[in-house]
């Protein structure tokens, strides 16, 4: 069974960083992509960043130049590197990761930046 459980949300002042982790229950070899996503009270889910099998990493516009999508294989870990946060960047973030044709959530884990 595949699990995907996110951490490392929190409060944070703008300007702040944050580190979020998906510790996945199998290998993530696999799959293709894995992914960041969010949601703000109100709005869609959307994308933030993914990384492919070979890679290739895709960020949203507003995270480009300040967040930073990586894996570690050898922990099943996918991670975040958030920097330069910003009121905007409020929302719950969701890890994602795809084999086709199954779509794997984790249960979020919230980030807030407020002064």
């Amino acid at each position: 069974q595949v699990q995907l459980v996110e951490s490392g949300g929190g409060l944070v002042q703008p300007g702040g960083s944050l580190r979020l982790s998906c510790a996945v229950s199998v290998s993530i070899r696999n799959f293709n992509p894995m992914a960041w996503y969010r949601q703000a009270p109100g709005k869609e889910r959307e994308l933030v960043a993914s990384i492919t099998s070979v890679g290739r990493t895709t960020y949203i516009d507003s995270a480009k130049g300040r967040f930073t999508i990586s894996r570690d294989y050898a922990k099943n870990t996918v991670y975040l590197q958030m920097n330069s946060l910003k009121p905007e960047d409020t929302a719950i973030y969701y890890c994602n990761a795809r084999i086709f044709p199954n779509n794997y959530w984790g249960q979020g884990t919230q980030v807030t930046v407020s002064s």
